[in-house]
């Protein structure tokens, strides 16, 4: 390297990559929206929602899956292959759901 050259500050590797975690504030401020939709969750129980009461909780389960895994495992601060990894298992679990809700629906409807 000739003297004329300046170095990269670039970081090379994923562990220098590191972003800001959040501070307390931050994390209180997330377990009040985890306790509101816990507490949504929880009112399925004792409100009729009608239809709308297993898609609204497959949603809130969703949002409260991203919320714990990005936030309380560190994963949207991590390398982004185990956030990939994390959140396969969720689209393969919703896949899952969803081909056994429909599985039940078709075989329950009447033959003609």
């Amino acid at each position: 390297m000739s003297s004329t050259e300046t170095p990269t500050t670039e970081p090379t590797t994923p562990v220098e990559q590191h972003k800001e975690h959040p501070t307390p504030r931050q994390y209180v401020n997330i377990a009040v929206v985890l306790a509101v939709l816990t507490a949504l969750e929880v009112s399925t129980y004792f409100f009729d929602f009608g239809v709308i009461a297993i898609p609204l909780l497959v949603i809130l389960m969703a949002v409260k899956f991203v919320y714990v895994a990005g936030f309380f495992m560190h994963l949207k601060y991590d390398v982004k292959i185990y956030s990939r990894m994390m959140y396969s298992g969720l689209f393969l679990a919703l896949g899952l759901y969803s081909f056994a809700v429909l599985v039940i629906l078709f075989d329950s409807a009447p033959s003609l």
